[in-house]
């Protein structure tokens, strides 16, 4: 089932901004292509899950912050990639200044680090849950304008902060009640990729163009490296089918092996000190996730590179298992990337989540809760004078933390309990006029069917009973 806030986009000769009512009737203005609104229903799906998000961010003492939806251009155009870049919502704003819509957090979270690492304890570990805007093409789970959860942690240059992060990463998946069945995560290293791209002969512009090639060739095949080819000119076969021959190393076994062989030939008799370096980090990784109970979540898979430009070492992302939907979430290590910014280097690991494929996951899983808007409490008032008297206790319980709904007019008493019924309210408060000249209120269980009268002096006592008794 689609969700609410995932809607239909149609072209016709209309302008962008004109559409039709529900009713068929030509409106006035629409929602941009790939831009949402949320509706109560979708908007409390989307509390839902951010909620849930910041809960087991905090159990791993991670800080939420914040940031502007609008930075200088310039932030972007060397230090997320060319992909990235041609997706900006750019423009000149008044001051005449290059600006972009955020298209990420990565570039901005380091640039807030950088100002302040100085005196910020270590390790730094944030989270935010923010809004992105990519001009690219609509599909199943990708929008022009999305929801992230970016989690990263800085000041940590070995695998402990991989295999925190990891853990985080899959703490926030599995707080909705998915399993090892329903998603996994797929570890990679583009430090290898990097050693092994450089010993087959390509220099760090082409290694890297080719990262990017090799990052879509699962989904595009060959076609992934026409871009390359463009470029620098075709790739000699033998060569492509060893680089292709790496995307499938699918376990640990087999990338030691790798290492310890084809890796050590490539490097020409050198004494392979880096590549022992990084076989321990490789071993650390694993061995802490699995001492964490959570081996069963995550699978080595060479294949995975991610392609933007700044990642430096370990990279990962997590996938459902039918694979019906686009990645889940994706992330890695980028160490060099506050110092590019201008500032004194960190070591960091950072990834992010998706809300709309993440909301279709779970939707598909029958984890999305039913969400019913309903009020506490519901007065059922009879004429003016007893809505003067109900004024008072509907402003304290509101005061006190209730919810209240009441009639804004006057209504029939018989279509007033219709209304409370309807508001979802598991109590009412009844203010006749026998009531108010006993100086009493009727308060009725609606879902007991039972009642009792109290004193006027008693009524918000008797509601946070009622409350804390279960009612």
């Amino acid at each position: 089932m689609r969700p609410a806030f995932f809607a239909d986009v149609t072209f016709d000769s209309r302008p962008a901004w004109m559409g039709r009512n529900s009713n068929g009737s030509m409106a006035t203005f629409q929602t941009l292509p790939g831009f949402r609104e949320f509706y109560p229903g979708a908007l409390a799906r989307r509390n839902h899950i951010f909620r849930l998000w910041r809960q087991a961010a905090r159990t791993f003492g991670f800080a939420e912050y914040d940031a502007p939806v609008l930075e200088p251009l310039e932030l972007y155009k060397t230090k997320s990639g060319d992909e990235i870049e041609a997706q900006l919502f750019t423009f000149t704003d008044k001051g005449g200044r290059e600006v972009a819509l955020r298209p990420e957090m990565t570039p901005t979270v380091c640039r807030l680090v950088g100002e302040k690492a100085a005196t910020l304890k270590r390790p730094i570990k944030w989270f935010s849950i923010a809004e992105f805007y990519r001009y690219e093409r609509m599909q199943k789970g990708r929008g022009r304008c999305f929801h992230q959860f970016n989690a990263d942690l800085f000041g940590e240059p070995g695998p402990e902060a991989e295999i925190e992060l990891i853990a985080l990463l899959v703490q926030c998946l599995c707080v909705f009640g998915l399993t090892e069945q329903d998603f996994y995560v797929r570890l990679s290293d583009r430090n290898l990729w990097f050693f092994y791209l450089e010993a087959l002969g390509f220099d760090e512009p082409r290694t890297r163009a080719l990262l990017v090639a090799i990052d879509k060739h699962e989904k595009l095949g060959d076609d992934a490296f026409k871009g390359y080819t463009e470029v620098y000119g075709s790739i000699d076969s033998r060569i492509k089918d060893k680089m292709l021959a790496l995307t499938q190393v699918r376990n640990f076994e087999h990338l030691e092996q790798l290492i310890e062989g084809a890796f050590k030939e490539l490097a020409k008799g050198e004494t392979g000190e880096k590549l022992n370096n990084r076989l321990a980090d490789w071993k650390k990784l694993l061995g802490g996730l699995e001492a964490m109970g959570l081996a069963r979540f995550v699978e080595v898979d060479l294949g995975v590179v991610r392609g933007l430009a700044y990642y430096t070492g370990f990279v990962f992302e997590a996938f459902d298992r039918k694979g019906e939907l686009r990645a889940l979430a994706g992330g890695g290590r980028y160490d060099n990337l506050i110092g590019k910014l201008g500032y004194a280097d960190l070591p960091a690991v950072g990834f992010a989540i998706g809300d709309m494929t993440f909301d279709l996951l779970i939707e598909q899983r029958g984890l999305m809760p039913k969400f019913v808007e309903a009020v506490d409490v519901y007065a059922v008032i009879g004429g003016e004078a007893e809505r003067r008297a109900a004024f008072a206790d509907i402003a304290a319980l509101r005061a006190a933390g209730r919810s209240v709904e009441y009639p804004l007019k006057e209504v029939a008493f018989g279509k007033q309990f219709k209304l409370a019924a309807d508001s979802g309210a598991k109590l009412a408060l009844i203010y006749g006029g026998d009531e108010l000249a006993r100086g009493v209120v009727k308060l009725r269980d609606l879902t007991e069917r039972s009642e009792r009268e109290v004193s006027r002096a008693q009524v918000v006592a008797a509601v946070r009973e009622f409350f804390a008794g279960g009612g």
